[in-house]
């Protein structure tokens, strides 16, 4: 049977005090939408459609899923509204799932949809138990089968001791929803339109309702606020390190360690405390990398360590130690067996195997030939006002403490430049330069 699924995302967030539309907080590397786009893709969902206000249209249509425009806002049963009205009618059914429970796994949504298919039911909804008081809608239950769900703001104080409530996941057959919810009707506290009602029309009708039950409510948190965005975050980034931990990779302290969802860590790496790996980061297996470092978007071949740094979209070769407070960035390439010390930064640039820049340097738009040394205190003047331009060092080249290498220029294999030289004409292979400007030495 096709399942199209509907994202309500068109809520205004007002709580969360932010110009940023909720949804799009970010958690673990990605927005609180992703997070529940990738769990209803994840159980299978044929097409999907999100409900949401107008300021998020573009960023939602961005990520490819259509999207329906709420305007204005009448309650999740006019949403449910709009959707159906844009979807063409089939016989199907629709998974129903809210934008800011970013906790929710796929398995979830697939097992109200199993739910609902088992039985032929017109709804299976899911269900938790939850601590009082709580803004949730309450599960009516009579002799066990529930009978309707009450909003908070409309149930009687006997409802609201009621400690299981209403989710917002809903698994319907399509022709019961859009029956329903032409019957639609504003008889409430709120004089909106709830797609709640369309449980007790169900139950009218003698359809059966059922009720899939969640056991652990943290995966069923709608965040409202920044305090529920941090309790989720706290929530999802524990469930990473338990997966990396449990899968060979030594967490020293998760107190202070921070990995993104999408991140990838090898076998036998220790991450130290104080430790961030951001964005699409992949470390290979025994790696170190930290305390106190950052990774973003970078790539760690097995073996290195990484230390009191930080390195953003780049890479770092086998067995290379990059650290401390260096600073790797913006498509650098090092290689393996490498050392890149303190104070060290590398912009664009490319290092051969076995290269080493220990001490207070910049190399930007450079690129570096195997074993060469580069000397404490080395810059590469690549900016001349209107352009970035490029430096060579060869294999084996030896820089020596503060040289100032202006490019465009190259120094060849095995050349030598001599402590404080200002390079500005190329050198050629094997030869020796010093001075200001750099000149070679005479031979005696």
């Amino acid at each position: 049977m096709k399942t199209r699924a509907v994202i309500m995302a068109a809520g205004k967030g007002t709580r969360m005090k932010s110009r940023t539309p909720k949804v799009l907080h970010e958690l673990c590397g990605r927005t609180m939408f992703e997070h529940v786009l990738e769990s209803v893709r994840g159980a299978g969902a044929d097409e999907i459609v999100a409900l949401v206000s107008p300021d998020l249209k573009s960023h939602i249509e961005a990520m490819g899923v259509a999207c329906i425009v709420q305007e204005p806002q009448n309650g999740t049963g006019h949403a449910m509204q709009l959707a159906m009205a844009g979807l063409a009618e089939e016989k199907g059914q629709i998974l129903v799932a809210s934008g800011d429970m970013p906790l929710v796994p796929a398995s979830l949504l697939q097992d109200v949809v199993s739910a609902r298919e088992a039985v032929s039911a017109p709804i299976a909804l899911v269900s938790a138990h939850v601590p009082l008081p709580t803004n949730f809608g309450r599960i009516v239950r009579e002799r066990g089968k529930v009978m309707r769900i009450v909003e908070n703001a409309d149930a009687s104080e006997t409802q609201r001791h009621i400690d299981e409530v209403n989710t917002g996941i809903y698994c319907f057959e399509e022709k019961a929803l859009r029956r329903h919810l032409r019957t639609l009707a504003p008889n409430n506290a709120q004089g909106e339109l709830y797609l709640t009602d369309c449980v007790a029309a169900i139950v009218a009708e003698r359809g059966r309702v059922e009720a899939v039950l969640c056991d652990d409510r943290r995966l069923v948190m709608g965040v409202n606020n920044r305090i529920e965005l941090s309790a989720a975050r706290a929530v999802m980034q524990q469930r990473i390190l338990d997966e990396l931990m449990l899968s060979g990779v030594t967490i020293v302290d998760p107190a202070t360690t921070y990995v993104d969802v999408q991140a990838i860590v090898g076998n036998d790496t220790v991450v130290l405390p104080n430790t961030h790996v951001r964005g699409k980061t992949r470390i290979g297996n025994g790696v170190t990398v930290g305390p106190g470092s950052y990774l973003e978007n970078a790539t760690v071949a097995d073996g290195a360590h990484v230390w009191y740094s930080i390195v953003r979209d780049s890479s770092i070769g086998a067995n290379t130690a990059v650290g401390p407070f260096a600073h790797v960035r913006l498509g650098t390439s090092v290689g393996a067996n490498c050392k890149v010390g303190d104070y060290v930064e590398l912009k664009k640039t490319k290092m051969g195997d076995g290269s080493k820049a220990q001490h207070l340097s910049y190399l930007g738009d450079a690129e570096i030939g195997e074993d060469a040394n580069i000397g404490a205190g080395t810059i590469t003047c690549n900016w001349d006002g209107k352009n970035k331009n490029k430096t060579t060092v060869g294999k084996r080249a030896f820089i020596g403490s503060n040289s100032s290498l202006v490019a465009p220029v190259t120094i060849g294999d095995g050349a030598l430049t001599g402590a404080g030289a200002v390079v500005i004409r190329d050198v050629p292979t094997g030869e020796r330069v010093v001075g200001n400007p750099a000149k070679p030495i005479k031979k005696k």
